[in-house]
């Protein structure tokens, strides 16, 4: 159990490593070709030290990887801006929490996001008001500067759904998200009719995991999944915490977490039958 800087620098290296192999490569042979010393493809590919977006590139061109999304995630996952694409969220550094910054990088670069929610509305689903009073109340005495900060970087977020292509999300709300006032009446019955409207998107897929449920196998806290383009040896689990977050990436872990998901969905309300269920609650109470 790590957090996301070590999970990407071993992802990136166990890539690397994959990559090399399939090109019929030793490690020593990598490091003539680019005039490198042996230990420093080793500790590349062991994720020990980190390795700049340019050599990463290098490594790339060396075993032949053509595949543009394979080559901009590998360059991104080593902390590039490059590629044409604005890492808008490194305006905010001041505002934001390394591991939160961490998550929105890993968010902006990945092709789905699973996710149980069992208290607030999904960031990406929000809408400005409730956005606002979750934020509020999560970070006690925040000034109104930071507090609107905070509340543009989670709007902002909301662009992967509207990219090209658009990230795939699939949400389980558990009903509690449904019945707590957050913002008063008002702003619930906004964010009520923002969910349905997200709902009819064709890349959100949207349940709601009723109370008469019972207790289920998410009751011990929400998380995220995160896939991505091409490999699934990318794939993280995000777990959040009072004052930080934990990533996930063994594959017994992503496992385990794939099928507590899929059991939650089993469970929960069918996309159709969770609409009604969120349009038959009065005036968002």
């Amino acid at each position: 159990m790590q957090h996301g800087p070590a999970v990407r620098r071993r992802k990136l290296g166990a890539e690397l490593r994959a990559l090399r192999a399939d090109a019929g490569l030793t490690s020593g042979e990598a490091a003539r070709l680019l005039g490198w010393h042996q230990s420093k493809v080793s500790r590349i590919e062991t994720g020990t030290s980190g390795v700049k977006p340019t050599d990463v590139e290098r490594l790339l061109d060396a075993y032949a990887v053509e595949n543009p999304e394979l080559r901009e995630l590998l360059v991104v996952l080593a902390g590039s801006e490059g590629h044409g694409r604005h890492h808008w969220w490194h305006a905010y550094r001041g505002v934001l929490p390394p591991t939160y910054r961490e998550f929105i990088s890993l968010e902006s670069q990945a092709s789905g996001m699973r996710t149980l929610e069992t208290s607030v509305v999904p960031g990406l689903l929000q809408t400005p008001e409730y956005a606002r009073a979750v934020t509020r109340a999560a970070v006690d005495g925040l000034e109104d500067t930071k507090l609107d900060a905070l509340v543009e970087v989670r709007l902002a977020r909301q662009d992967v759904l509207r990219s090209h292509p658009p990230l795939e999300l699939s949400a389980v709300l558990d009903e509690a998200v449904l019945r707590r006032e957050v913002g008063g009446p008002d702003v619930m019955a906004r964010q009520l009719n923002r969910l349905r409207e997200a709902a009819a998107l064709p890349q959100v897929r949207l349940q709601v995991l009723p109370f008469a449920a019972g207790a289920h196998i998410g009751v011990t806290g929400p998380f995220v999944i995160f896939s991505f383009p091409n490999t699934t040896d990318l794939d993280v689990v995000v777990l959040d915490h009072l004052t930080s977050s934990l990533y996930l990436e063994r594959k017994e872990d992503l496992r385990a977490y794939s099928e507590a998901f899929n059991a939650l969905q089993f469970h929960a309300l069918s996309p159709e039958d969770s609409l009604d269920y969120i349009a038959g609650i009065p005036d968002g109470t």
